[in-house]
């Protein structure tokens, strides 16, 4: 029986060979399998619908033509994940002066009370939660977003930004703490 870490390669290996024989075809599975995942990744860091929709496509498109190379060193989503971070960086720098407005729903919602009584709704909860994680240094914000969010191992986390596991797990927690201490703030 094939173990957790396998299964990922294995699925890899099928839309690696799909690609192979019908690039199409294979392609459009491809990003049937990864876009959603891409799509929350790139989300975090534009923080607007219009902008993630924007760099996606610049993301597929370097894919597109970047899987014929991929040798498949690591799982596909690692390496699609780190043209991913990287096309948004570029954007989000050259874009740096634009300021957008988020019209999309919130992550949240439902109406929560603070233990002080105060009841923040979902636009209040996601607005919080953002700007805790924008006091983080780039490095824990990632670390903390791809366990918390893409609920990804730290193995897989390791793999996808070259740093040990070890160095991850203090990552994580002190970046909880930060997030926690301001929220307390609040």
């Amino acid at each position: 029986m094939a173990s957790e870490e396998e299964k990922p390669r294995m699925v890899d290996q099928e839309l690696l060979e799909a690609f192979k024989t019908n690039p199409q075809a294979g392609f459009q599975l491809i990003v049937k399998k990864y876009q959603e995942r891409i799509y929350w990744q790139i989300r975090r860091l534009t923080k607007n619908h219009q902008d993630t929709e924007d760099v996606m496509q610049n993301v597929f498109i370097k894919v597109w033509n970047g899987l014929e190379n991929f040798r498949a060193d690591s799982n596909l989503y690692t390496w699609m994940y780190r043209i991913a971070f990287n096309e948004t960086h570029t954007f989000l720098t050259k874009n740096q002066k634009r300021t957008t407005v988020d019209i999309d729903p919130p992550l949240f919602e439902n109406k929560v009370v603070t233990e002080g009584g105060k009841e923040l709704s979902g636009d209040e909860i996601e607005a919080i939660l953002n700007k805790a994680l924008d006091q983080l240094p780039e490095k824990q914000r990632q670390v903390f977003e791809l366990k918390y969010f893409d609920e990804l191992k730290f193995t897989e986390i390791s793999e996808m930004l070259g740093t040990s596991v070890g160095a991850l797990k203090t990552s994580y927690h002190l970046a909880s703490k930060k997030i926690e201490e301001y929220i307390k703030r609040i």
